[in-house]
């Protein structure tokens, strides 16, 4: 599946969406910052952030990319920032900051849209 085909990328080290949705899976910050990078000057419909993302490694490389895009005049050009977490200080610390730079945000801890499986569906 490449990136011109899905308008849906979902960034959580174990989660994935239940109803079987067609997204990109990123399980890793650096993955997550890979498949941003190629998604610049195209329309993504969703992106769906989780903040821990399992050891010390946490979604903030995503979040920077995002507003370091946005503050060089270049924002990403996603319909809906999904902010999914369970850390509830990382939801709102993420909203803040994506608002802030004109991202279209929703705040969905413990969204039923995701949930942990018996099998991920992409392991980058």
């Amino acid at each position: 599946m490449n990136a011109s085909e899905v308008g849906v990328i979902l960034i959580d080290d174990l989660r994935s969406f239940v109803d079987g949705r067609k997204a990109e899976v990123a399980r890793t910050s650096a993955a997550g910052v890979q498949l941003l990078d190629q998604y610049r000057g195209r329309r993504l419909d969703e992106l769906w952030l989780d903040h821990d993302l399992g050891g010390d490694d946490t979604i903030w490389p995503v979040v920077e990319l995002l507003e370091r895009a946005a503050f060089e005049g270049r924002p990403l050009d996603i319909g809906v920032v999904h902010v999914h977490s369970a850390n509830p200080v990382g939801v709102t610390k993420i909203a803040q900051v994506l608002r802030h730079w004109g991202y279209h945000v929703r705040a969905a801890p413990g969204s039923t849209d995701v949930g942990y499986l018996d099998r991920p569906t992409d392991t980058r």
